[in-house]
């Protein structure tokens, strides 16, 4: 076991105390296993993939010498910082909770932020200076869900996005800087926040989604209070955008077109500027002169990156990533250099920059990863199939690099259900791999990034048509000749949660063991005990309690729970109010009730899904030790 080097072996190296930690893990979680070492051998291996750390969500500092960042360096997510031209990291914040959202005044030595108490969804908002000083609450605390928002171009006004007057939805507020005080500007039914400013904060981009599927964005004036509606559709609309400092509004829009495409907002319509085929804009980002835009695309899963210039209206070039993934990207002070989030299924999440001058590409951080050698991973393989009614789906297959299929195979289910499944680096996708098994990633109906028509297949009573698309997954890879019959597992989280406890109801004798991470299982308790907000954004997405309890109730497996044959683990977070405990305690009584072998954790320190670094560990090595128990 040799010690690694956090940043850039190429700078000032040092000694990490990642070594210690893992030993230290090991004799505090599986001290008893240490006499078998087979078993210790594979705990080892697990602790070592699920330790593997993360840096991201990194900005330049108002002078363009530092770049400021978000990494789980410390066991938790923190704010760190480093010298744009490399050298040695400091850590700004130490706080017992993760913080979840960063970014630094473009303008002076303050840095912006929101902090999860015990990983829930009641963030907060403060403020900071850059050296991690005199750190400041400015949300009022207690129960309220407040979101985190953009710095106006001056430095002067930061916006956030908060549920403190409003139960049902997020009001947009704005907070005076040199005031120390925030006032309420937008009231909003559903949720959404403030993009953009202009360049003389006399006016704000703002989106609005009023329900899951379909949101607006708005121009709004601070001095009239008049607000314009720039994106107005019907039926689902997915809309976002950015103001340059004259005002011009560039955004991304599939109004009358299936995919998200580049425009610009011009005499009272969209102008599309750019579109690929059977490919979505993801994200934009302007340049500080307004002059060029750096575009995001998705081609099923893998990203895409293009540069665009908005004074001659053409695409000038097309980035070569040395990985599949990237996001939030961002600009020097002085234009000349974007530093970005690059990942991929061999590459943690590091910070990354491009030079606009020498067109290179520079790897600013080294995430760690001790123990484990990225070279020897298994990358995922795109695949395609068709479901019950020839619909097309994909997914990404992690096969094992030794052994002959058919293999032992776990199916994963992303959440959302508006989400997507991506070639990242999956330490239970490469554990499993290790041991022979097979881990197949799938995006069925109500998947993003293949079009809103395709997002928009499992809405409400169609629903059980993605519940269908589960055995069609299940069909593909025993015809395909991949995965042994009688040895898949099923998994998910929160949405994907709801998936595997759909795929166990529906589908009782087909898989061979489950893990249904912080799921959805009752349709009624999930919209009685969600938050407000939430539950009021989803009944076009699952169904309206008030009119539609029946179907809601014939959605919710929890009522097929006696048909249940598969053993299951189950964990969830004691405070997401996303999907509350109780759907975790329905699913454990009810198998305890029936006898069905089932294996509860419940994390005190976590929210919806998994921050700090010891509960990922946890997770990891307890699913893959459920799935090789009952797979192999």
């Amino acid at each position: 076991m040799t010690d690694r080097i956090f940043f850039n072996k190429n700078r000032n190296p040092y000694r990490t105390y990642f070594t210690s930690l893992r030993i230290l893990i090991l004799l505090f979680l599986y001290g008893s296993c240490f006499s078998q070492s087979d078993t210790l051998k594979l705990r080892e291996q697990i602790i070592a993939l699920a330790n593997i750390g993360s840096c991201g969500s990194a900005y330049y500092s108002a002078n363009g010498q530092e770049i400021i960042f978000i990494s789980n360096m410390s066991g938790s997510p923190q704010i760190w910082k480093i010298p744009s031209s490399g050298g040695w990291p400091v850590q700004l914040t130490a706080f017992t909770d993760p913080v979840t959202a960063m970014t630094p005044s473009p303008k002076a030595n303050i840095i912006a932020f929101q902090l999860a108490p015990g990983g829930g969804l009641n963030t907060q908002i403060y403020i900071m200076k850059s050296d991690g000083s005199e750190v400041t609450q400015i949300t009022k605390g207690g129960k309220t869900n407040n979101f985190f928002g953009v710095w106006s171009k001056d430095g002067s006004l930061l916006s956030f996005g908060s549920n403190e007057q409003n139960e049902t939805g997020v009001d947009f507020f704005i907070y005076n800087v040199a005031k120390a005080k925030y006032n309420l500007e937008v009231k909003s039914k559903g949720i959404g926040g403030i993009t953009d400013f202009s360049g003389d904060n006399n006016k704000v981009l703002f989106t609005k989604l009023a329900s899951r599927g379909s949101n607006d964005l708005y121009l709004y004036d601070l001095k009239t209070k008049q607000q314009k509606l720039l994106t107005e559709h019907v039926g689902p609309g997915n809309f976002f955008g950015k103001l340059t400092n004259s005002g011009e509004v560039y955004l991304g829009s599939d109004k009358d077109r299936d995919l998200i495409a580049f425009g610009i907002w011009q005499n009272n319509n969209i102008k599309i500027l750019s579109e690929k085929d059977n490919i979505e804009l993801a994200g934009l980002t302007l340049n500080k002169a307004g002059s060029i835009a750096v575009l995001g695309w998705n081609e099923s899963g893998r990203s895409k990156i293009t540069l665009y210039d908005l004074k001659a209206k053409e695409e000038i070039s097309q980035l070569s990533l040395p990985f599949e993934l990237s996001s939030n990207f961002s600009f020097s002070p002085d234009d000349n250099n974007i530093v970005f989030t690059g990942s991929g299924s061999k590459e943690p999440s590091n910070i990354w920059t491009y030079s606009m001058q020498s067109k290179q590409f520079k790897k600013v951080t080294d995430s760690p990863h001790p123990g484990v050698q990225l070279n020897k991973f298994v990358a995922p393989e795109l695949v395609t199939f068709t479901s019950f009614d020839g619909l097309k789906l994909s997914g990404w297959l992690y096969k094992p690099s030794h052994g002959d299929a058919p293999f032992p195979t776990v199916i994963s289910f992303h959440g959302g259900p508006e989400g997507q499944s991506v070639p990242t680096l999956n330490p239970t996708a490469q554990a499993l791999s290790k041991e022979g098994i097979a881990f197949f990633l799938p995006n069925v109906r109500g998947s993003t990034g293949f079009g809103k028509k395709f997002v928009n297949l499992d809405n409400g009573p169609l629903r059980v048509n993605s519940v269908k698309d589960i055995k069609a997954c299940y069909d593909y890879l025993i015809s395909s000749g991949t995965s042994k019959k009688g040895a898949i597992g099923i998994m998910g989280g929160s949405y994907g949660g709801y998936m595997v406890m759909a795929g166990v109801t529906e589908y009782p004798d087909m898989f061979a063991a489950g893990a249904n991470l912080f799921g959805v299982v009752n349709f009624e308790t999930f919209f009685k005990k969600t938050e407000p907000w939430m539950a009021a954004i989803s009944t076009i997405e699952y169904g309206d309690p008030a009119t539609q309890a029946d179907m809601l109730k014939q959605l919710s497996p929890i009522h097929k729970a006696s048909l249940i044959n598969t053993p299951l683990l189950v964990q969830h977070g004691a405070n997401d109010t996303n999907v509350p405990v109780i759907e975790a305690e329905q699913v454990v009584d009810a198998l305890k009730k029936n006898n069905i072998p089932v294996h509860y954790t419940l994390f005190p320190d976590e929210g919806h899904g998994w921050r700090k670094t010891k509960n990922r560990i946890t997770s990891t090595v307890e699913i893959v030790d459920w799935f090789i128990k009952y797979l192999k």
